[in-house]
């Protein structure tokens, strides 16, 4: 149930008996029309700007259209009144009835209320974290992967059918040096004295995992030249990295359904298949780019490249995708890669990028829109970076990884439904600031426990009233009479009723944060009625007569079942008593 697209199917059907009439000229598009809250709550539950954007096209003055569209709405039982303000604006008063049939919504529905038929069953694929697997995930690590991870699960409650994707970075040079790392701990394992030279991964993470290849060849590989040993320890390495990395995901409450091998492109044609692909398209030629901005001339050595022509799809430059030498560039894998989305059928990517990628948008989206004849769309979110504080100092170390706070750091230090709510209260592309022990205050200037506590707030109440003998299922809570509602409970209605629109902006602009702020909205709105009610004692939840709270326990209980839902999309357990 989504009021505001019925309103706005109620303002379109309007507007066609309107245009049938011969008051609207009949080639209108409607497309602009949209319903929403007003700024002001005082001048309304909604407002259309439907006059507004139909004026010029159908050569009207906006307050001319404004008012006729005013009186066919007002035939409507829905519609308590239509008033026509300023120059065409058109504001809407529902029925009381219409406010009375929210919680019983909401409690018929449960979890699913505000679950969305927008996708329509297309196929997302969202690929997120795809960090190298050198070792243990950072931080920024966390943040893309919470945010992926959210982005998905609202995907798929907006009706999207979503895969979580982990792209691993195996087929560059990194992973040679993660071979010789590990190495060098399965030498220190058999008592030998190593140094780590710069560029080798000092962490003690790999302690663990040289120990384990000892186990595994015993003295093989003792003085043996890399030849006979790096292919092997490098899968070794690359696969212990692999199941940290899953174990770490898992503690933030991330799983995958698909994890693909960058390695795997390599040798198996799916890197030329592309370029063919490009090529038959006429964007691949031989060439020699411009020297970089800020090169200068004895700086640049110009030489004959294969180039993608990047430019003819959006791009500022034309990029090489393969070296003088023959070997691919970085881009040419990536360009497979995703081509071999496209070639799975997805109707829309989306990649979670770290914000060092953001020279990177460009010609990814180029390379999409090329391979897909511009069909699938791809939407690139950059995540900037978080910010860590401890005791109001900057915080950085972490023995385990050498150089930085890992991903299970922040999980064993403040919970993952601390960690996930925080890192989605901005929008990604904003740097965060995450203070460990803010995190976990227990204070209205905490948005974590703010939410929860409006969650097990509700809880209390329920529980309160259970144990005077009220009913409080979801069967028996839908059947409440909501007719005496007073106006301070029909504002809460009203934010309730406001969740399905909420859904679904945030899954159109793929932006999770935006149910974190709703939910912070909606807890502020609960906390406010709960207090007003210690001073007007008949908006108290309990009251003596068993009718009036039953129809109170329902509205309550009709938030939490919204609280719990946003929360279950951000990938939170909702808390049900605070200690």
């Amino acid at each position: 149930m989504n009021l505001f697209t019925d309103i706005r199917e109620l303002v379109l059907a309007s507007i066609n008996a309107m245009q049938a009439s011969g008051a609207l000229p009949a080639e209108l598009n409607l497309a602009p029309v949209t319903v929403e809250p007003p700024r002001d709550p005082a001048h309304g539950d909604m407002a259309t700007n439907a006059a507004m954007v139909l004026a010029k096209p159908a050569k009207q003055k906006p307050r001319d259209i404004a008012e006729a569209l005013a009186a066919k709405l007002a035939e409507d039982d829905r519609i308590a009144s239509a008033d026509v303000a300023g120059p065409g604006f058109l504001n809407l008063r529902l029925s009381s009835d219409i406010w009375q049939g929210i919680p019983k919504a909401v409690l018929d529905a449960g979890p699913d209320f505000g679950r969305s038929t927008m996708g329509a069953g297309k196929k997302v694929n969202v690929e997120y974290v795809s960090a190298n697997p050198t070792g243990p995930m950072h931080v920024g690590h966390a943040r893309g992967a919470i945010v992926g991870d959210a982005m998905a699960s609202l995907l798929d409650f907006a009706g999207f059918d979503v895969t979580r994707e982990y792209y691993i970075n195996d087929g560059g040079a990194q992973v040679d040096v993660l071979a010789r790392s590990v190495y060098l701990r399965y030498l220190e394992a058999h008592g030998q004295s190593v140094e780590f030279v710069d560029g080798t991964y000092p962490g003690d993470y790999l302690v663990p995992v040289g120990e384990a290849l000892k186990e595994k060849v015993g003295d093989a590989y003792l003085n043996q030249p890399e030849d006979v040993w790096l292919a092997d320890v490098r899968v070794y390495a690359t696969d212990a990295m692999m199941d940290l990395i899953r174990a770490d995901l898992k503690a933030l409450g991330v799983e995958m359904d698909h994890f693909f091998s960058e390695k795997s492109l390599y040798g198996s044609g799916k890197i030329e298949a592309a370029i063919d692909s490009l090529r038959d398209k006429d964007l691949i030629y031989r060439g020699v780019l411009e020297p970089p901005k800020g090169k200068k001339p004895e700086d640049w050595e110009p030489r004959e490249q294969t180039l993608f022509k990047s430019t003819e799809h959006g791009d500022d430059v034309d990029r090489p995708i393969q070296k003088s030498d023959g070997g691919w560039t970085y881009f040419a894998p990536d360009i497979a890669y995703h081509y071999d989305k496209v070639e799975r059928g997805f109707d829309l990517l989306i990649d979670i990028f770290g914000a060092d990628h953001g020279g990177y948008v460009k010609r990814m989206k180029a390379a999409v829109a090329a391979l897909s004849g511009g069909n699938v769309p791809l939407d690139i979110k950059l995540i900037q970076l978080v910010k860590l504080f401890k005791n109001g100092e900057p915080f950085k170390m972490s023995k385990r990884a050498g150089t930085f706070i890992t991903l299970r750091d922040l999980v064993d230090m403040v919970g993952a439904d601390v960690a996930r709510f925080h890192m989605l209260t901005r929008k990604s592309d904003a740097a965060l600031d995450f203070d460990f022990d803010k995190v976990v205050e227990q204070s209205s200037d905490n948005p974590v426990f703010y939410v929860q506590y409006a969650h097990s707030r509700i809880c209390s109440v329920l529980r309160n009233a259970a144990e005077q003998g009220v009913a409080t299922d979801d069967e028996t809570l839908a059947k409440a009479d909501m007719s005496n509602l007073h106006p301070a409970e029909i504002a809460l209605i009203a934010k309730l009723a406001d969740w399905p629109r909420q859904v679904e902006i945030a899954a159109r602009a793929h932006e999770p944060h935006r149910i974190a702020t709703y939910l912070q909205e909606l807890a502020s709105d609960l906390h406010g009625h709960y207090n007003r009610g210690n001073k007007e004692s008949e908006l108290r939840f309990l009251q003596d007569d068993a009718n009036v709270t039953l129809t109170k326990i329902a509205l309550a209980r009709s938030v939490a079942v919204v609280i719990s839902a946003g929360l279950g999309i951000l990938g939170v357990t909702p808390a049900t008593e605070m200690r």
